[in-house]
């Protein structure tokens, strides 16, 4: 819906509210003095262990936007360690919020990257309401006044959100169902054309509710202004009574000035049932938790396929692990359905999880954050994937979208741990025999921990390794590759030579190692010629992975060689064996007398 100009007697701007542009969490629940800083995008994914504040992020953002009810109080649990008061850090809850038209007064809004940027905080000294401050961009600090309003007018100006809990009590589920689907009907509704054909300014035509709205705006003004006039009579005739008792005092009574009302096409009380076809149908409330997902799911696909986009009032869903109660392909369907939801109907998204389904490394609008604890305790949050800032070109998107149907799971290096990026199943396969037999105490010399915490990611391609390394390298943290340097040359079947293009592979790989922060925390081998070349000592043709699996159970001095090459990635100061080459010098008179 586009904006509405106010009427020539009404001094208070329309404004068109945007999307949300920052949250930042401090001293809330389980986030400590350390503020948590979270940059949205249409999709942010929370990742992390268990109870490290990904939900108090969630939490955090429901209770300012219920700021002017009690559901915005908090209580002493909700400060961290119970403690509060004048020696304590308050809790301080900070929102962000790009808005496309000008509040008020131009002083509330900062310019950040050609954007208009509104920023609010709400402070709790002590259990109870908050205090809501305005950040002054002309000043430059914090003001006890602040943009929009009251409570209730600037709650509108905000994006409207739904939290979908993990263990949400059936009847909550169920009412979060039946009001997506309501206001998904009520939107569509809400958008019908005049019947009389009226038209903006611009020429284009109105909506029924648009004229009705006006309507209604147009009696608040008059009954405020008729208001006024009997206010003035009632203070005057009390001032007049209490000054017999209470000597020079006067009685005024506030009448706030109108907001819009909220007009909704459809009464409150819809419901869902569920049941056999010729069979009797309960309440959706009534239904296991596996339904009432499923039904959850549904009902979002249909709203990404409906693509409708609200510009009156932006949506952000908060949703705490998806991919429960989810059938492993159900799973994988959810994902897809909230990647459409942000890209064909405009919703901002925010989800925590423990599943890399979620993440989805070919796609434009993603942020993923990793939520961890200090040794000391305290919660931090690290941005650690924003596409933009990875500088993915279409051959990486293209790569990381097929490796994502491929293997759904190649993400799991966001979640923590040591990362060894290989080119192909077959030493994956591999190295995860030696880290199960190692685990298992069933080779000597080496400590049943020593490959613990260590995620081996599948590039299933030589061109995809490079693009894997473009988001590693976005971390800045270390991480090893092991790639083929396959030969320089390849004969054709008439007797020709020319350049393998596979070859060629090489020196990208190392040119996007080396624009990592430090490409000294990265260690690049390479097998000569391939793996199963220089450390299976066969070519193996068919069932590559099982064959090399067997093959280390079969030959000692196979398995000795992979478990120092798996070292020798693990320990970036370990001796590179025997059929490996350090591929930041790889030459090819190597490959040459490796052949």
């Amino acid at each position: 819906m586009a904006t509405k100009k106010p009427a020539a007697n009404d001094t208070t701007e329309v404004i068109e509210p945007g999307r949300v542009k920052r949250l930042i969490v401090q001293n809330f629940r389980s986030i400590g003095i350390h503020p948590v800083t979270i940059d949205l995008n249409d999709i942010v994914v929370l990742v992390g262990p268990n109870n490290v504040g990904k939900s108090s992020i969630l939490k955090a953002y429901e209770t300012i936007m219920q700021d002017g009810s009690k559901a915005a109080e908090l209580f002493k649990e909700d400060f961290p360690n119970e403690k509060y008061g004048n020696d304590s850090t308050p809790t301080i809850i900070e929102l962000h919020t790009i808005a496309t038209k000008f509040p008020p007064s131009s002083k509330w809004v900062s310019i950040e990257e050609g954007e208009n940027v509104i920023k609010e905080r709400w402070i709790w000294k002590e259990p109870g309401a908050p205090k809501r401050e305005g950040w002054d961009a002309i000043l430059n600090t914090w003001s006890d006044s602040f943009p929009w309003g009251p409570a209730n007018v600037a709650k509108p100006k905000r994006p409207q959100i739904h939290w979908v809990r993990s263990f949400d009590s059936p009847n909550t589920q169920a009412e979060k169902i039946n009001k997506l689907i309501t206001e998904m009907i009520s939107e569509k509704a809400m958008n019908l054309p005049d019947e009389d054909g009226a038209t903006r300014e611009d020429g284009s035509p109105k909506t029924q509710f648009e004229v009705l709205l006006e309507k209604v705006q147009s009696f608040q003004r008059r009954a405020f202004d008729l208001a006024k006039t009997d206010v003035k009579l009632i203070e005057k005739k009390l001032t007049d009574l209490v000054a017999n008792v209470f000597a020079r005092h006067v009685v005024e009574f506030s009448l706030h000035p109108p907001v819009d009302k909220d007009l909704k096409p459809f009464s409150n009380g819809s419901d869902l049932t569920l049941g056999y076809e010729d069979g009797y149908k309960s309440p959706l409330k009534n239904q296991g938790s596996g339904a009432q997902r499923t039904v959850l799911w549904s009902v979002l696909k249909i709203l990404s396929e409906q693509s409708i986009k609200t510009a009156d009032r932006p949506k952000v869903l908060l949703i705490d692990e998806p991919e429960l109660c989810l059938h492993p392909s159900a799973i994988r369907d959810a994902c897809r359905v909230l990647y459409d939801l942000a890209k064909k109907a405009g919703w901002q998204i925010i989800v925590t999880t423990h599943s890399p389904v979620f993440i989805d490394l070919g796609q434009d609008n993603t942020t993923v954050i990793r939520v961890e604890r200090s040794t000391i305790g305290e919660v931090y949050g690290t941005t650690l994937y924003r596409p933009q800032e990875a500088k993915l070109s279409d051959d990486d998107k293209q790569n990381l979208q097929l490796l994502n149907i491929y293997d759904p799971y190649v993400a799991e290096f966001f979640f923590g741990g040591r990362v060894i990026v290989v080119e192909g199943d077959t030493e994956y396969s591999a190295f995860r025999y030696v880290m199960s037999e190692t685990a298992a105490g069933h080779i000597t010399g080496i400590s049943p921990v020593f490959f613990e915490n260590i995620h081996v990611v599948r590039a299933r391609g030589k061109a995809t390794v490079a693009s894997l390394c473009k988001i590693l390298n976005h971390f800045g943290t270390k991480y090893s590759v092991l790639h083929d340097t396959d030969e320089p040359e390849i004969t054709l079947k008439s007797g020709k030579t020319q350049k393998n293009s596979a070859w060629t592979q090489n020196q990208k790989i190392l040119e996007v190692v080396m624009q990592a922060p430090d490409p000294t925390k990265i260690r690049l081998l390479a097998s000569k010629i391939n793996f199963e070349h220089a450390f299976l000592e066969t070519e193996v043709t068919k069932d590559n992975p099982y064959n090399a699996v067997k093959t280390l159970k079969q030959n000692k001095q196979s398995l000795i060689g992979v478990v120092n090459l798996l070292s020798a990635l693990t320990d970036h100061l370990a001796p590179i064996p025997e059929g490996a080459v350090d591929a930041k010098n790889l030459k090819e008179e190597d490959i040459k007398v490796a052949a």
